[in-house]
């Protein structure tokens, strides 16, 4: 056996758990919930092949058609206010404030913390009567302020506002590194020219920053599609419906409902949307991302 051969031998033995772990819990699940989608199957019930029906149903049900619309408001919502936080917090934490090195941890520590223990205290939050939000609106003279978690007009927003706060330390991170990349002596040579602070952030940071950008905004749109424990432990996807996303609501019809072929279906209808939002940013990332 020639060494080239052995080395081969050996290279597949060891990727060899990786490769069956990945194709029992990965690629067979996948498939087989494919076959699933078009099957209408109750779980303890007979398994009846239903074709396309489960995906004609999902496009006719305004029921299925209020939580598009609300998984594109909340994607809208989380994506403008988690991308443009992270670069106001990443450029001012780059310009050499005192204590940066805290700031960087504070922000970053809600990332890592337990989705539980921050819902717990965004619950109290938000609460109605005893809540520090409503507390500080009534103090400013709002007399009637909204029950946040419980008014179908102000549920979603509240949920991507946690979502928001949770997220954005990791992206001010990646746009931190990005920002240290800038070679500051193109500052320097902005500052002669006469160029002023927002000249300088639109003419230097800005084009230099647009490939951790883009990465950024990618990472934030696939974030906003799997939303699910924030909605879970918020509100249950209510009140009556108004903060469920797509995420918790493929979670409803497979753990709640038992409608798993339904489930399957959103689940794919998921993946393409997805899948056509990157594959639009990657079109469009010619245009605006400077190599």
């Amino acid at each position: 056996m020639t060494h080239r051969r052995r080395v081969m031998i050996t290279a597949l033995v060891f990727l060899l758990p990786t490769i069956v772990g990945t194709l029992i819990f990965r690629l067979i699940p996948i498939g087989w919930s494919f076959v699933l989608s078009f099957y209408q199957w109750k779980v303890f019930d007979t398994a009846t092949f239903v074709g396309w029906d489960n995906y004609a149903h999902i496009f006719r049900s305004p029921i299925s058609l209020g939580v598009f619309v609300n998984s594109a408001v909340f994607s809208l919502i989380y994506v403008v206010g988690s991308v443009v936080l992270a670069l106001v917090l990443a450029v001012v934490l780059n310009n050499g404030l005192r204590s940066s090195a805290f700031f960087r941890g504070a922000f970053f520590m809600p990332f890592i913390t337990a989705t539980v223990a921050i819902t717990l205290a965004w619950r109290w939050i938000f609460s109605t009567r005893f809540g520090v939000l409503n507390n500080i609106l009534m103090g400013l003279g709002v007399d009637n302020p909204p029950a946040w978690l419980a008014d179908p007009t102000w549920a979603l927003p509240a949920v991507a506002l946690v979502s928001i706060w949770k997220d954005v330390g990791f992206y001010m991170i990646l746009l931190l590194a990005g920002l240290q990349t800038i070679d500051p002596t193109l500052y320097q040579a902005a500052r002669v020219d006469g160029a002023g602070p927002v000249q300088r952030f639109w003419k230097v940071t800005v084009p230099l920053l647009t490939r951790s950008l883009f990465f950024v905004l990618i990472i934030a749109i696939v974030r906003s599609t799997q939303t699910f424990e924030i909605t879970y432990a918020l509100t249950n996807g209510g009140p009556n419906g108004a903060s469920t996303t797509l995420a918790f609501f493929v979670y409803q019809k497979a753990f709640v409902d038992f409608d798993v072929g339904y489930a399957a279906a959103l689940s794919y209808i998921m993946c393409v949307i997805l899948g056509l939002l990157t594959l639009v940013n990657f079109y469009f990332r010619r245009r605006w991302v400077h190599e």
